[in-house]
């Protein structure tokens, strides 16, 4: 499943639908202006909250928790330095998984993987239009709302330390 999403530096307020391949709304990232802390919805066609997207506060690195029916569903932080490639590490809620993220976040070329298997490619090399990238999923039983409030995490997360 590809899903296309209309690149913008992510600020609090922003609004903006992710597509899939044929043009049609699937997603709505809804930002939340008026925060403390910065946080996202992500909704349904029918404005349905599946994920919630917020900041944590008081955390010694900047981390996104990403929550579904109030409940936490995974933690993201960075996971080391590279001059060339970023890397996150995914904690789900579970306690035992753990999916890593890593590329050029702000070129918006990355992937996502669980144990070496590759979930997720974030690429705008498939794309014509500007400012413009796809979320891939590859696996067909991947959780695609999850995958792309990941992309959308490290996305914001990277945009925010190099504005730091």
């Amino acid at each position: 499943m590809r899903f296309l999403v209309r690149d913008r530096i992510l600020g609090i307020g922003d609004d903006y639908w992710i597509e899939d391949d044929h043009g049609n709304g699937v997603f709505l990232v809804d930002g939340k202006a008026m925060r403390l802390r910065d946080t996202f919805e992500l909704k349904d066609t029918e404005g349905r909250v599946l994920i919630d997207i917020r900041q944590k506060m008081f955390a010694l690195r900047d981390t996104m928790v990403i929550e579904r029916g109030g409940e936490p569903l995974a933690t993201i932080r960075r996971k080391r330095l590279s001059l060339l490639r970023n890397h996150y590490r995914v904690s789900l809620a579970d306690g035992s998984t753990e999916l890593d993220v890593s590329g050029r976040i702000l070129d918006r070329e990355f992937a996502v993987e669980y144990d070496g298997e590759l979930l997720a490619v974030i690429s705008r090399r498939w794309l014509h239009v500007r400012e413009t990238y796809g979320v891939d999923v590859v696996r067909e039983d991947a959780d695609p709302a999850l995958l792309i409030a990941v992309a959308v995490c490290v996305i914001h997360l990277a945009e925010k330390e190099r504005e730091e």
